[in-house]
């Protein structure tokens, strides 16, 4: 796996002006009952991992459901709506996403029991790497080099169970277009040693700005930093929403290899997609 490029857009998003007084009243009102409630369920989450982990070891039964309940709150703190289309899968497998923002995490966690897979970069972030390790992210370097181990690690983790969620863009994007999937991603799945049911859900995430705002409100690109691109979110009067749109799983076993199987997901995705941002277009009652 090489090492991936961070997406870079030729039309960069306009500044934004100076924080006023009641925007920071808004970063307070926001901010600070969020992290109460992320920091406050990492706590518990750790407290009953003591327990779960001796008990079922890689699996978790209850821990996920914390995490799922901080995201879903995040979206009613944030003042941001969200809107699910279809219905997450069960059973083996792995659900594939594009890629827009940090706030994917919370989106596709708020209504699914998951695992992210996470470049091992993020593990050093400040913050978000602690969160991703409590919350039993798997950490892979996309290194070529190393593409045989990090499949190997993939495969322990869907044989134990765990339904993954990868984006395999490999970087984000302004959420108005979805980049090619990077078959390397989809190698594992084709493993021996997994159950021959194994399926992979395709996932289209699309988000609307607030109104009056650039259309790539939300999105994460470039050199965005994180605390910046938070204090925006946080500050913003009024929010837009978000749509997760969770299309039929495809079962690996009816696909003819990797690269077959990348495409195809990706243009699920993407139509997904384009079907969302052409409906944000039209006319009211059109």
């Amino acid at each position: 796996m090489s090492s991936e490029a961070t997406w870079r857009s030729e039309d960069e998003p306009p500044m934004h002006a100076p924080a006023g007084a009641g925007d920071w009243l808004r970063v307070l009102r926001r901010g600070v009952p969020l992290l109460v409630v992320i920091f406050g369920c990492l706590a518990l989450l750790l407290i009953i991992r003591l327990v779960e982990r001796p008990l079922f070891e890689e699996n978790r039964p209850w821990t996920p459901s914390i995490t799922r309940f901080v995201c879903r709150t995040a979206f009613v703190l944030l003042g941001i709506r969200r809107v699910v289309h279809g219905e997450p899968m069960t059973g083996p497998g792995a659900q594939v996403s594009n890629h827009v923002s940090w706030l994917d995490i919370f989106a596709l966690n708020a209504s699914d029991l998951i695992y992210f897979v996470s470049k091992s970069e993020v593990a050093r972030w400040p913050g978000i790497g602690w969160l991703a390790r409590a919350t039993g992210t798997l950490f892979i370097d996309r290194n070529r080099n190393q593409a045989q181990e990090q499949a190997m690690q993939v495969e322990a983790r869907l044989a134990a169970g765990h339904r993954l969620l990868l984006f395999p863009e490999g970087t984000s994007t302004d959420g108005r277009r979805v980049l090619p999937f990077k078959p390397t991603l989809f190698q594992p799945f084709f493993s021996g040693s997994l159950p021959e049911d194994l399926r992979v859900q395709p996932v289209s995430l699309v988000y609307h700005a607030p109104e009056g705002e650039d259309a790539r409100f939300y999105g994460w690109w470039g050199d965005m930093d994180f605390g910046s691109h938070c204090l925006k979110v946080l500050r913003q009067k009024r929010q837009g929403s978000v749509e997760v749109q969770y299309h039929p799983p495809i079962a690996v076993a009816f696909v003819a290899g990797r690269k077959v199987l990348a495409a195809e997901c990706g243009a699920v995705v993407r139509r997904g997609v384009l079907s969302a941002l052409t409906a944000e277009t039209e006319p009211a009652g059109a």
